[in-house]
């Protein structure tokens, strides 16, 4: 099991170098404004850390150790939260694994047919179906629990890769967005209520 979960998290961080060191792009400008246009020659590979963009060296920090991301994007605020979500999910995983391990067990004491192997919840849970029940349950949990963790760890290294990339993102006045009640008629006879949103990019 400790080995699957390695074998994946090697597979998760490889993915992600790969996709995030190929985050690079050329600046066009034209007039005013400028756009970052993504070209095939761009890409780098996963193994040239150095050519990384900003964003893709972020996102490594935060797949390295989590949270470091968001310490080079200045975001403090989120360490705590990362760390709390680390602890508790890790603390999930242990317990319901104990869980589990408690009660295969003692469904294994009670169904090996020797009447002098005693399980620990014998007087408590009477029935085999009872421990055979809590054993499934409990090894669920403890596989979301990592599931959910897997997914926390992605979370905090697309969060940190993302905020890096729009950090310096244009919110001057000349950026605006208004919404403005509305109604669709699908049909001659129909009218639906709606809402339409307005963008706009210039004075």
């Amino acid at each position: 099991m400790q080995n699957n979960i390695c074998n994946q998290v090697l597979i998760v961080i490889l993915l992600l170098m790969a996709t995030f060191s190929g985050a690079n792009g050329q600046v066009i400008t034209a007039g005013e404004d400028s756009t970052v246009i993504r070209r095939a020659d761009d890409s780098v590979a996963f193994y040239q850390v150095n050519k990384w963009s900003e964003p893709g060296k972020v996102a490594l920090m935060s797949a390295v150790i989590p949270g470091l991301g968001q310490a080079y994007n200045k975001s403090y605020w989120k360490i705590p939260i990362i760390y709390a979500g680390g602890i508790g999910l890790g603390y999930a995983i242990i317990s319901n694994h104990n869980q589990y391990i408690s009660f295969r067990r003692a469904y294994e004491m009670r169904t090996d047919g020797d009447s002098t192997t005693i399980d620990e919840y014998v007087g408590k849970y009477n029935q085999v179906a009872t421990l055979s029940k809590g054993r499934d349950q409990y090894r669920r949990w403890r596989d979301l629990s990592i599931l959910y963790s897997f997914l926390a760890y992605g979370i905090n290294i697309a969060e940190a890769y993302v905020y890096a990339h729009l950090k310096n993102f244009d919110i001057s006045d000349e950026l605006s967005m208004q919404v403005h009640p509305d109604i669709m008629q699908p049909s001659p006879k129909k009218f639906i209520p709606a809402f339409t949103l307005s963008f706009n990019l210039k004075k």
